[in-house]
């Protein structure tokens, strides 16, 4: 297992995980799939990417079930979103969805990328492709929204002032 100096809490969720592994009835494989998943969440929070990617890449060869891949594929997006490789990322949180339609997670981080290049399209005089970009920006927030309502003040916000809600 991955070990930093660990905070509080970072400690208790690993206390937690390894109580919830031994007691749950699952098969060796979900648990080490668990397993490599849980310390690529630790090498993230302390920005080990490189080790998290390997461990996150472990659990996706291991892991069966849908819902649980769609987090480990969500946290893949978001290191590579992280290293500013958002055509990657949007991938990784395209896949997530597939297996999760319910993610506002992905949802929103999909829109903050189209946001970003429909900005970046604004700058460059390119106003017809910004339009595009900031129009599928709004699709996601407005699903993210609708499943996440008390979530996104900042996106509810935007979709209000640029009068796309």
């Amino acid at each position: 297992m991955y070990m930093l100096n660990e905070n509080f809490i970072d400690q208790t969720f690993t206390l937690i995980a390894e109580t919830i592994l031994k007691i749950i009835p699952t098969s060796r494989r979900e648990k080490k799939a668990f397993s490599y998943y849980r310390n690529g969440m630790l090498a993230q929070s302390c920005g080990e990417y490189a080790y998290a990617l390997k461990n996150y890449y472990k659990a996706l060869r291991l892991e069966i079930d849908a819902y649980d891949r769609s987090y480990i594929l969500y946290n893949i997006g978001l290191i590579h979103s992280n290293n500013g490789e958002h055509g990657h990322s949007l991938e990784y949180y395209y896949q997530a969805l597939e297996r999760n339609p319910s993610l506002p997670q992905a949802l929103n981080n999909i829109a903050v990328i189209y946001h970003h290049r429909g900005s970046q399209a604004l700058e460059n005089g390119s106003i017809e492709i910004s339009k595009i970009l900031f129009d599928k920006a709004a699709d996601y927030w407005k699903e993210a929204i609708r499943i996440a309502p008390t979530n996104y003040i900042s996106a509810q916000n935007w979709l209000i002032r640029t009068g796309k809600k």
